[in-house]
């Protein structure tokens, strides 16, 4: 079907990423490329932005304002969480009517595909839809990775090394360390921790994952037979961890919050397996709780990632102006050495509020870390590793 004349508008919606401006900017670029779009809006703090008619011209912005968007952390047009009601789809009609919006482009995950995909059922008849996957948890159906995870794996694979350097060092002080991380319903960021390890030695020790009910008494006893073949001993932890009766590893049995997707925000488990392991096994335990800082850290940006991102951009404008609608951008592995990727398409109706978790085959047999296989898979998105630290022999001399 031949690109019918009319306005682009793009937005962006849940958690920020250190790529997700790069997806912008792909589709900014891309709608500037396509005769048929006469003109690029933006909705400013997503589809809850559009309903108060916040809507901004991006056509008016610096060219080079544009081309530094790839580089720029978190949403350059701010984010929301917010369950479309089928209220308001006929108020998102009544705005982009007279705008004479003809491609509707949602840059965001799971939730935004639900919004998208629904849109695109009610008012798809003028208006093409389409969605650019955006998750660190790395969690939608039907594509390879998702961009904004290969760069939240670069920051927690390189900081849980830096943080092992840390614990071995000061092991007489605090000789055990919780990392907690990101990640929802699905292990893919604390599997992301073992990228960066080259030795025994090295950080990560221990990984428990959301797909795997959490033992408190085998935590204990990893973490004690790690203590005592190296003095140190050094967990990542997901956030959402949970006990064989499905509650939060957190020493609190209350949820602190659900949004309006239904997605429940706990209490994170770290503190409380901090003081677990000094009550239990009477070793002082710190930890680390990067928070929302490791979703969109650009100093720690994939240029794999951003490249995918910019691409799948570019891609949603293309194929909704050559008649698409009603679909997802998807990443499609090609090999791994040298890695390639090409980008596919999928139907929202399959995304929208699905959910990918860490495969059976990516998570050893004793659940406490990641198989080689996992490896394989993800070292190839977060771009090359620095170079090995040192470590001294300690040849002792007699004193």
């Amino acid at each position: 079907m031949a690109g019918k004349k009319g306005k682009l508008i793009v937005g962006q919606s849940g958690g920020t990423t250190s790529v997700i401006n790069a997806s912008l900017q792909g589709v900014i670029e891309q709608g500037m490329a396509e005769g048929a779009v006469t003109g690029i809006l933006g909705m400013v703090d997503g589809i809850e932005g559009l309903l108060g008619g916040h809507v901004v011209d991006l056509t008016a912005e610096f060219p080079s304002t544009i081309a530094r968007l790839s580089r720029t952390p978190a949403s350059a047009l701010g984010s929301c969480r917010y369950r479309l009601p089928d209220a308001d789809i006929p108020r998102v009609a009544e705005i982009l009517d007279p705008l004479g919006v003809a491609y509707f482009v949602y840059i965001g995950g799971n939730d935004s595909a639900d919004t998208t995909h629904r849109l695109a059922n009610s008012l798809g008849g003028d208006i093409r839809f389409m969605s650019v996957p955006k998750t660190i948890d790395n969690d939608l159906p039907h594509t390879d990775h998702c961009p904004g995870y290969g760069s939240v794996a670069r920051f927690v694979a390189l900081t849980t090394v830096d943080a092992g350097r840390d614990t071995e060092s000061t092991r007489r002080v605090y000789p055990v360390k919780i990392i907690e991380v990101m990640g929802r319903n699905a292990g893919w960021v604390p599997a992301a921790a073992a990228l960066a390890k080259r030795s025994h030695a090295d950080a990560p020790h221990l990984i428990y994952f959301p797909e795997r009910h959490f033992d408190e008494e085998k935590f204990l006893v990893d973490v004690h037979a790690v203590y005592s073949r190296l003095g140190y001993a050094v967990a990542v932890v997901s956030e959402n961890l949970r006990d064989k009766n499905g509650l939060p590893v957190s020493g609190q049995d209350s949820v602190r919050f659900v949004d309006s997707f239904g997605h429940p925000y706990t209490r994170g488990p770290a503190d409380y397996l901090s003081s677990l392991v000094e009550e239990r096994l009477g070793l002082r335990a710190r930890f680390d709780k990067p928070g929302t800082i490791q979703r969109m850290a650009m100093a720690y940006q994939s240029p794999v990632d951003r490249d995918e991102a910019y691409r799948c951009g570019r891609e949603a404008v293309r194929l909704a102006v050559d008649g698409h609608s009603d679909e997802m951008v998807t990443l499609v592995r090609l090999q791994n050495q040298p890695y390639r990727c090409e980008t596919g398409v999928v139907g929202l109706a399959e995304i929208a509020n699905e959910e990918r978790r860490l495969p059976a085959e990516f998570i050893n047999p004793d659940g406490d870390f990641v198989t080689p296989a996992f490896r394989e898979y993800a070292l190839p998105l977060i771009g090359d590793l620095p170079e090995e630290y040192a470590r001294l022999q300690m040849k002792p001399v007699q004193v």
